[in-house]
């Protein structure tokens, strides 16, 4: 034993010995690992040396003959290599030498062509210069052979074709207004202005006789008119000259555009782009402009600013004058010609621009006389609204919203409306007939009880969307609404103020009639958020907030999922104040009905009479003043209030009395058998009708009542038997959380509402039990 410690020894030493070269291939070190693998300790394994070493010579063999291998097939692979690189090497040095030889012959090449390119590029510059000459020459002379093509249309009274040339060399014109040569230009457009100015002349001379024959224009109603035919004989001539005279001023009419500057009102009106009136219209609406400012500018009596609505008026008088002949006679006439002109718009279209110059000329004048201004912006709605019902004006066209949409006149006209807004408010809320329905005598009409001064104020709120919802703007439109929320808001507090001198009487006829007044306003509001005006308005809003960062990402989330409305804000303020009146209400019928319940909480339950000893049950005297208080104030109430509001009140009513009833009455004393039966006919034969008028079944408001009655008036043996289960569940309560038998039993027997322990408690309140010797 002391030999193998020593060889243990000293295997342990060597093994310490031999440590690991981490950095290089430590032969050492694995043929110590293989040794110690292959041997170990057991000197019995040196039999193994025999085989071990035959294997380890048949491996070194094979190694070698790998080795062998690899060695003598990489040689001829980077001999390859070397070769192949050798190859490419004096590829690339041929190429390069190619490359150089042929730079060297551009060179040279370009070096002696220099000259040549030098006198190419001058001959060039010569051929293109004449080209340009030519081109500019045969301008010249196609503008010449037009002219003169004119000229001998004219002299041969070939009218239509001089009109047909006259728009080619105008179209021309168009096309060359690119061009740098600006004699050119100022030839060809004094060329076209003057043919232009001989030939629109001829055919407005013409034109203009042909509408005198016509009896043109017809300031009297459409009725006394035959198209002012009536004294003309050759009528089918007329028309005939007609039609071919307005197409041959249709076709003056790009020349026409080309030499006339448009008249236009300044920028600050932000009127939308149109086209200017086709020619034959503008010189069918000559006489009416006369007219129109013979009347209506200067010291004339009929140009007065306090009569807007004379010139509207009359502008409107013109237009139904002339729709029939227009649409009749005038319309196919553009529609052979392949226009797409309606001939009754585009003659409203030029006399509202009539409209416009005068409002724009007038509204400084009117800014600072508030009553002036009022009736000024009365009539221009009162125009626009007829304008565009009764004679189909588009509202893509410059209309007078465009002007009334200017900064100064905008602001003008919303301090304005508010002024009188705010006065129409005072009138009505001090109007002796401000709190009573018009509709009082109407019961089918008078459903929402609303008082004339609620329903006068929204009929307010919808003169005023109607007013302003045509504006060109959401911008302007938001202003207007932003408005509409501050009179709204106005409103409700000078109700709240009004509900404050009445709180003592909040049953009173005033009271309700301003909750009456809230609930209409805010039912209103809310249909009008569904509306599509609204709508529009609250994406417009969406936008202008996005834009201005104005609310955080929800209230945007919101606004654009249409979650809340552009009323929101108004409405939840107005049922705030609606519900803190009914709250009022309720407390204070509760209040009243508490009082009348003292003698009735005082009864003595432990000593009445069974069922059995009765002839006939009867109500307890001192439940008499609660109930005859509740039926006097329902009925006071539902005569006062509005459907929806009657039935949020007796709903609120009945909770409380429920609990009221139970707490302080049922869980407050003992019955005996006819305490309990007494107490149910109270409650089920008396309370419970007095509420039948308003639902079908009244005892589901008064769930604590109803069961605790079925409690109370269990029989003796129901009594005992639902006692033990609810003890034995409370005993087994911890061992089975889920235990479901008392639960069960309380629904079988009707009580879903009261909890277990009050059931415990309610059983507990009989008096009568008997002795089971427990």
């Amino acid at each position: 034993s002391v030999a193998e410690k020593e060889n243990m020894a000293t295997v342990a030493v060597r093994k310490k010995e031999v440590s690991r070269d981490l950095d290089h291939c430590d032969i050492p070190y694995y043929v110590s690992e293989f040794v110690e693998r292959e041997v170990g300790n057991d000197y019995d394994s040196l039999r193994k040396l025999d085989n071990l070493i035959d294997k380890l010579s048949e491996n070194k063999k094979r190694l070698e003959e790998q080795v062998l291998t690899v060695s003598s097939e990489v040689p001829k692979r980077i001999q390859n290599a070397l070769k192949n690189a050798e190859d490419s090497k004096k590829s690339l040095s041929q190429l390069l030498e190619e490359e150089t030889l042929l730079s060297d012959s551009i060179s040279s090449h370009l070096l002696k062509a220099q000259p040549w390119m030098e006198d190419l590029n001058v001959l060039i510059s010569q051929v293109e210069e004449i080209e340009r000459h030519l081109s500019y020459l045969k301008w010249i002379s196609r503008i010449e052979e037009l002219s003169d093509s004119i000229q001998q249309y004219l002299m041969t009274n070939n009218v239509p074709e001089a009109a047909s040339t006259l728009a080619f060399m105008a179209e021309l014109d168009i096309k060359l207004q690119e061009s740098s040569c600006s004699h050119l230009l100022a030839f060809v457009r004094s060329t076209v202005k003057f043919w232009h100015k001989i030939l629109k002349d001829k055919l407005s001379s013409d034109f203009e006789e042909v509408l005198t024959q016509l009896r043109w224009p017809f300031v009297g109603p459409p009725q006394s008119q035959a198209f002012g035919l009536s004294a003309v004989a050759s009528a089918p001539d007329v028309y005939n000259n007609l039609e071919m005279l307005f197409c041959q001023l249709l076709k003056l009419q790009t020349s026409d555009e080309l030499l006339t500057e448009p008249k236009q009102l300044p920028e600050k009106y932000s009127l939308p782009p149109s086209p200017p009136i086709i020619l034959p219209i503008q010189i069918m609406l000559n006489p009416l402009q006369k007219r129109f400012k013979y009347h209506f500018t200067g010291n004339k009596q009929t140009n007065v600013l306090n009569k807007p609505e004379w010139y509207l008026t009359q502008v409107l008088m013109w237009i139904g004058n002339h729709a029939k002949f227009l649409d009749d006679k005038i319309q196919p006439i553009l529609d052979k010609a392949g226009s797409s002109v309606n001939a009754g718009l585009e003659f409203s279209r030029a006399l509202v621009m009539l409209i416009l110059e005068k409002l724009a000329a007038d509204i400084p004048c009117l800014l600072y006389d508030d009553t002036l201004f009022c009736h000024f912006v009365d009539e221009v709605l009162l125009f626009e609204r007829e304008l565009y019902s009764v004679h189909g004006y588009l509202s893509s066209f410059p209309s007078c919203m465009h002007i009334l949409s200017e900064e100064s006149c905008f602001q003008r006209w919303l301090t304005v409306e508010k002024k009188f807004a705010l006065q129409k408010m005072d009138s009505m809320l001090s109007s002796e007939a401000a709190w009573i329905s018009q509709y009082k005598d109407i019961t089918d009409v008078d459903e929402m009880k609303v008082p004339d001064c609620a329903e006068t104020f929204m009929t307010l709120l919808l003169v005023i969307t109607d007013r302003y919802k045509n504006l060109p703007t959401a911008s302007r439109k938001l202003q207007f609404l932003g408005l509409q929320k501050e009179l709204v808001d106005d409103f409700r507090i000078r109700l709240t103020q009004v509900m404050k001198e009445e709180t003592r009487a909040s049953l009173g006829f005033r009271y309700c009639a301003i909750l009456n007044a809230v609930n209409y306003i805010a039912t209103v509001l809310a249909d009008w958020a569904d509306n599509v005006f609204f709508l529009q308005l609250q994406q417009a809003e969406l936008e202008v907030r996005a834009e201005s960062n104005a609310v955080s990402k929800l209230q945007l989330g919101q606004l654009a999922s249409m979650e809340t409305s552009v009323f929101d804000e108004m409405i939840n303020l107005l049922e705030r104040l609606k519900h803190d009146m009914l709250t009022r209400q309720v407390d204070h019928v509760f209040r009243e009905v508490k009082d009348a319940a003292k003698l009735y909480k005082k009864e003595r339950w432990l000593s009445l009479p069974s069922q059995a000893e009765q002839a006939v049950m009867s109500l307890s005297s001192t439940a008499c003043p609660m109930l005859l208080t509740l039926r006097d104030r329902l009925l006071q109430l539902e005569q006062q209030l509005c459907h929806s509001l009657f039935k949020i009140v007796w709903q609120m009513l009945a909770e409380k009395v429920d609990i009221y009833i139970y707490q302080e009455i049922i869980m407050a004393n003992h019955f005996n058998e006819g305490g309990a039966a007494q107490l149910q006919f109270d409650m089920s034969r008396n309370l419970f009708p007095l509420f039948s008028h308003y639902c079908k079944r009244p005892e589901n408001y008064f769930k604590h009542i109803k069961e605790a009655c079925i409690i109370l008036n269990l029989n003796i043996g129901s009594a005992l038997l639902l006692k033990d289960v609810l003890q034995s569940s409370s005993e087994n309560e911890m061992l089975k959380p889920n235990q479901p038998s008392a639960t069960a039993a309380l629904n079988e027997l009707g009580v879903y509402k009261l909890a277990q322990q009050d059931v415990e408690i309610l059983l507990n309140l009989r008096a009568s039990w008997p002795n089971t010797g427990k």
